[in-house]
């Protein structure tokens, strides 16, 4: 449109647009097309298109949603497309699912891998950094499954389609509070004195009889806090 047909006082344009009114009457058929195309090309995909999604099923979503938001919306471009699309799509998707199930390598580099954050309760700072995942995201997901300290935590998987997962620790050791400094009087009835400090910043225990200039050789901080023991 020219400059000079835009106008505010022009609500029938702003609000019809300027496609004849029998198009809204075909609005409705395309709408139902495209909410078949969508349904079926799911299902085909799989089940994990309706949960977290990996990177190349996210990739497919987002190229069904380009294809088909073009159709929905201009009267001059038809729908076959928008099926041809979906079509190649759920036919790549289903191959690369085929061959991600045979090979565990190819599998890696189409679905992507897991990431170690906590082991043996110590943040692993190289990962979380490769991930792009903070400290605080990673005391945010433990305090959600009610972990006080990295003490009970054995390992802390960062999943390729980016969920969590945890394994708490049979034998639960003193480590790192993550209860943030605001909230620790919650626990000030619960927590055990225990010998010992671990680094602040990753949670490595601190090897005795270095002297207070020792360096974390995980994170190599030299800051240390009391660990702490919590017990319900």
């Amino acid at each position: 449109m020219k400059e000079y047909e835009i106008k505010l006082s022009d609500l029938q344009r702003i609000l019809v647009g300027e496609v004849p009114f029998h198009f809204y009457l075909e609005v409705i058929f395309r709408v139902v097309v495209i909410y078949l195309i969508l349904m079926v090309s799911m299902r085909l995909m799989g089940k994990r298109m309706s949960s977290q999604l990996s990177r190349n099923e996210m990739a497919a979503v987002a190229s069904l949603a380009a294809a088909i938001g073009i159709p929905l919306m201009n009267p001059d471009r038809g729908l076959l497309p928008a099926v041809v699309i979906a079509v190649v799509i759920i036919t790549y998707q289903v191959a690369i699912a085929r061959r991600a199930a045979r090979d565990k390598r190819f599998e890696s580099m189409t679905q992507g891998a897991y990431n170690m954050l906590v082991k043996d309760g110590v943040l692993n700072i190289d990962a979380m950094i490769l991930t792009r995942i903070s400290r605080d995201r990673v005391f945010a997901q433990l305090r959600s499954e009610s972990i006080p300290h990295l003490g009970l935590v054995r390992r802390l998987y960062f999943e390729a389609g980016g969920g969590f997962s945890l394994l708490k620790a049979a034998d639960p050791k003193p480590g790192l509070s993550i209860i943030p400094d605001r909230d620790k009087h919650l626990f000030a009835g619960l927590n055990v004195p225990v010998a010992g400090e671990v680094c602040s910043n990753c949670g490595n225990p601190r090897q005795s009889g270095k002297g207070p200039a020792e360096v974390c050789n995980v994170c190599h901080s030299h800051h240390w806090e009391a660990a702490v023991v919590i017990r319900y």
